[in-house]
Order: structure tokens, then sequence, then C-alpha cells
């Protein structure tokens, strides 16, 4: 039961952490995924059930209200039925080198993320992510290549405040 317990401790100060680069400092220093590896960002407030059961490779950023999802509570209902057991589930995530996990993306178990994969923000990973791919939806589907968009991003100038407004200006009104 301690074990237990200070797992929901080391969650709850994990929540409580408004800074993100401290927030993703504290969980590497302290353990709490399986395996992290180097330029990790983690922005996300709540840690899943099972960290234990989710590996981060090398340059992965998870971004706000991102969830992972490595269990089910199934075995609860049937065994409330009285009509036989059946045992908890779970399974693993993996996340490979090169990749961005989009705002309020829900990860689910038994899924591998790239390399070099972007993951839409809103998306429900049902499957695994191959290489080199982009995707967004529910369930996320590939909807472009990795290399492609980030030559795109490298060719955009850098955007501030006024440029930002210039650009969407533009774009809804036909107009600076």
């Amino acid at each position: 039961m301690k074990t237990y317990k200070k797992k929901q401790l080391k969650r709850l100060r994990i929540a409580l952490i408004f800074d993100s680069k401290k927030r993703t400092k504290y969980i590497v220093k302290h353990n709490i995924f399986k395996e992290v590896g180097e330029n990790f960002f983690y922005q996300p407030r709540l840690i899943p059930s099972d960290p234990e059961l989710i590996k981060f490779h090398n340059n992965v950023s998870v971004a706000s209200g991102v969830t992972f999802i490595n269990h089910d509570l199934i075995h609860n209902v049937i065994n409330n039925m009285n009509d036989g057991y059946a045992g908890y589930m779970c399974g693993c995530i993996e996340v490979l080198d090169n990749v961005f996990i989009g705002s309020n993306s829900t990860i689910l178990s038994g899924v591998k993320i790239g390399p070099n994969a972007i993951i839409g923000a809103g998306s429900v990973v049902t499957k695994d992510v191959p290489e080199n791919s982009v995707v967004a939806g529910v369930p996320a589907k590939v909807i472009g290549k990795f290399d492609e968009y980030i030559k795109m991003r490298k060719e955009s100038p850098d955007m501030d405040e006024e440029m930002a407004w210039k650009k969407f200006n533009e774009e809804k009104y036909g107009k600076n």
C-alpha cells in the first residue's frame, strides 16, 4: 500500500508543477516513465495510470492535454455481472525518436509511434503510426509525410504577433 500512496503523491506533485520545463525535469529525475530519452518535453499536467508501461525515445515533445491510455476497466463491468471472471488488461506504448504529439490527442495501448512522426491535435491514435508520417483525425490516419512537413516549416518565416495578425487578416478578409 505504501508504494501506491507514493505513486499517487508523485502524480499529485507533477500536477501541481505549473511550469512545463520544471515538470519535465521532475518526471525525468524521478523515472516516472519506463524510459525517457534525451530532449524530452512533457507539457500535460496529468500522468497516465500506468506510466511504467510507456517509453519515450529521443527528441519527443508531448503537448498539453495529451492522454495515454494503457489499460481499460472493462474487467470491472464483466466481474460485476457475476458471470465469470475477467482479468485486468493493459498494454505498452512506445514513442520513438523525433515525435511531436499534438494537444488533446489520445494514445491507446499497444501503439508504437514513429520514428519521425507528427500526431495532429485532437487525434485518437488506435494503431501504430508509421515512420516518417503525419497523422490526424479520429481515428488517426496518415495525412502527410514528416520530411515534407519539416521542409515546409523550415521555409516558413518566424512569426511574431504582428505577422500572425497580418496573415490571418489576409486569409480571412483579403486585406492587411
